[in-house]
């Protein structure tokens, strides 16, 4: 199970570096529009694109902060519980989080059907198929919910083991470094 958690890490990261770049290539896009408009010629677009660009990084980077421990808990009870306490407690956490994206991946879908029935396009110049956006956005989200799942099975298996180091180096709490 842990080499399965270090793949997803693995593959998470590949993927929160592309999600970078993309946010990186959209902000040379805005900086060079921004200077073209000084001169007259905007690029134009870049804010629709920009918008794009947000939403499929942040489905995609939920993904990383997920097998990096990164979301936002409160550790308050948590840290003075007992090795399984904090186990138990992961758990939930993890489960509600799981639940939390298969939730946003099955909502997802609809939104992406009901486009791919109507070839809805945005209603703006660029008239972009909104088909290719929420594809790669619809994407991310699946990827969350799939990555989620692998954890939650994951901790399940190291608490039937009772190995609660396992379970808190899966899910726990990673700290600032």
């Amino acid at each position: 199970m842990q080499g399965l958690i270090q793949i997803l890490a693995r593959l998470n990261g590949y993927i929160a570096l592309t999600a970078g770049v993309m946010l990186l290539v959209t902000v040379v896009a805005i900086l060079a529009d921004v200077v073209m408009r000084a001169f007259g010629h905007p690029l134009g677009g870049t804010d629709e694109l920009s918008g794009y660009v947000m939403a499929i990084a942040t489905a995609w980077g939920a993904s990383y902060a997920l097998t990096e421990r990164a979301h936002v808990r409160i550790e308050l009870i948590r840290n003075k519980l007992v090795p399984a306490g904090r186990a138990w407690m992961d758990l939930i956490a993890l489960a509600a989080l799981a639940i939390t994206a298969v939730v946003i991946g099955w909502r997802g879908w609809g939104v992406l059907a009901s486009t791919l029935a109507n070839n809805s396009r945005a209603n703006t110049a660029l008239a972009t198929p909104l088909a290719w956006p929420q594809t790669l956005w619809f994407a991310g989200w699946m990827w969350f919910a799939i990555s989620a799942l692998v954890l939650l099975i994951s901790v399940i298996v190291f608490m039937i083991k009772r190995d609660w180091n396992a379970v808190d180096e899966a899910a726990g709490f990673k700290g600032e470094l």
